[in-house]
């Protein structure tokens, strides 16, 4: 069974009404990234992230996957999948993705400021200061803020060393590591870079170019690939 290799962004989100901070001004629901989604943010003003991250998580509950998530479920059927979204929202899960790597993190779950391996699913619970890990310390959002290491990243770069079919959704390519891991791909795999802004990558071979939202390139392009059109 082929393997297909998926790297979403905040394009295949953005369809289903989330925000994303690199939207016209460049603020992140009225509030500068270096104010929310820094380790320094933590420091300065906890009280303040917990509040933005429990706004993002309560708007997560009340939007849904749109028809690219939902079509990348159908992959499953004849490929083998695998999904690594730089996306902090559920909605891969929510449509059925039965394999999802979440490079930075995920707005239902929570994990201790004393040890990082201590991580907690809180579904849509309003984190709050004083909410403790078992070992006593302060839990924060389990997103992997600006500045900090992406522990995901190494074993992402050897999911897609792998790939038959690379899928690149959504995004922009310009955050790193993240924009990295598609020069981990077998020279000779077919790839998709779907996306309204998307433009040729000289040194990626084989790719092809799908300039359109994520809600009606992804299906599109899923559709060929399970009748066989491409990836023979």
């Amino acid at each position: 069974m082929k393997k297909i290799v998926i790297l979403t962004g905040a394009g295949i989100s953005a369809e289903s009404g989330i925000k994303t901070f690199r939207d016209g001004d460049g603020l992140w629901e009225t509030h500068r990234v270096e104010d929310v989604a820094t380790p320094q943010a933590w420091v300065k003003d906890a009280e303040l992230v917990l509040d933005f991250y429990n706004a993002r998580r309560k708007q997560l509950f009340e939007v849904a996957p749109n028809s690219a998530h939902l079509a990348l479920k159908k992959l499953e059927d004849k490929f083998d999948v695998q999904i690594i979204t730089q996306n902090v929202d559920n909605l891969h899960e929510r449509a059925g993705s039965s394999n999802v790597l979440h490079l930075h993190g995920l707005l239902t779950q929570a994990r201790s400021t004393f040890d990082p391996s201590l991580i907690y699913d809180i579904g849509d619970k309003a984190l709050k200061i004083g909410d403790k890990c078992e070992r006593g310390s302060q839990l924060r959002p389990h997103i992997v803020w600006f500045g900090e290491a992406v522990p995901n990243i190494e074993p992402a770069a050897k999911i897609v060393s792998k790939a038959n079919i690379l899928m690149i959704i959504g995004t922009s390519l310009l955050v790193y590591p993240a924009a990295g891991l598609m020069y981990y791909a077998p020279v000779h795999s077919q790839k998709f870079y779907i996306d309204p802004s998307a433009t040729d990558i000289p040194d990626v071979k084989n790719l092809t170019i799908v300039k359109e939202k994520a809600g009606t390139g992804v299906p599109r392009v899923v559709e060929q690939l399970l009748k066989g059109e491409n990836g023979k």
